[in-house]
């Protein structure tokens, strides 16, 4: 049994072994992307997320790490000068591993791995946003249900159980309210369309 031995060989000796993930590397931080192995990909991940944590710290000592594992100097720099000012808000998970499917031949299972941008991701959380405001509009009961609930146990008299299920009831009775108005316009709507 494996117990307590990280990593996958690969199916090379160890000196293979770096040689390829310092080319993994190499050509990872020159494209900003490249398709592998789903294998080689998990592998290659954790070690790129450290060359680019060496990357936001900048300094001297940083840099001659890095320059252990990739050796193109023009690589290096566009790692410290346009890759890692882009993470700098980010706390970790800078690369994203994607199933390309199967490799034909050996069906061998394919991801592409890819350092994720901030600017697309900020693009998807405001589109999010205005598909959200785009589409009918949230209920103000459910925030006045939300109100309602007592933060410390449940009611202690029968009087108190009442009270809070008005509210509980109001807000459904406008929830309704609204859906009769957003159905009944929809029926319009179809009636003019035809």
């Amino acid at each position: 049994m494996r117990h307590q031995r990280a990593g996958r060989k690969l199916g090379r000796t160890t000196s293979h072994r770096w040689a390829m993930f310092k080319n993994m590397l190499t050509s990872f931080f020159e494209w900003e992307k490249i398709e592998t192995t789903s294998a080689k990909a998990k592998e290659l991940r954790p070690l790129a997320e450290k060359i680019i944590t060496l990357g936001k710290r900048g300094d001297l000592a940083a840099r001659r790490e890095v320059l252990k594992l990739i050796a193109n100097k023009k690589i290096v720099q566009k790692l410290f000068n346009e890759i890692a000012p882009k993470m700098k808000s980010r706390l970790g998970g800078y690369t994203r591993i994607v199933r390309a499917g199967f490799r034909p031949g050996d069906n061998a299972p394919m991801s592409i791995i890819e350092i994720i941008s901030e600017e697309k991701g900020a693009e998807k959380k405001k589109g999010a946003k205005k598909k959200q405001a785009a589409g009918k509009p949230k209920p103000k009961a459910a925030k006045e249900v939300k109100k309602a609930k007592p933060s410390e146990g449940g009611p202690k008299t029968k009087e108190a159980s009442e009270e809070k299920k008005k509210p509980v009831e109001e807000a459904r009775g406008e929830e309704k309210a609204q859906e009769n108005i957003a159905g009944s316009e929809e029926k319009k709507e179809e009636k003019k369309a035809s």
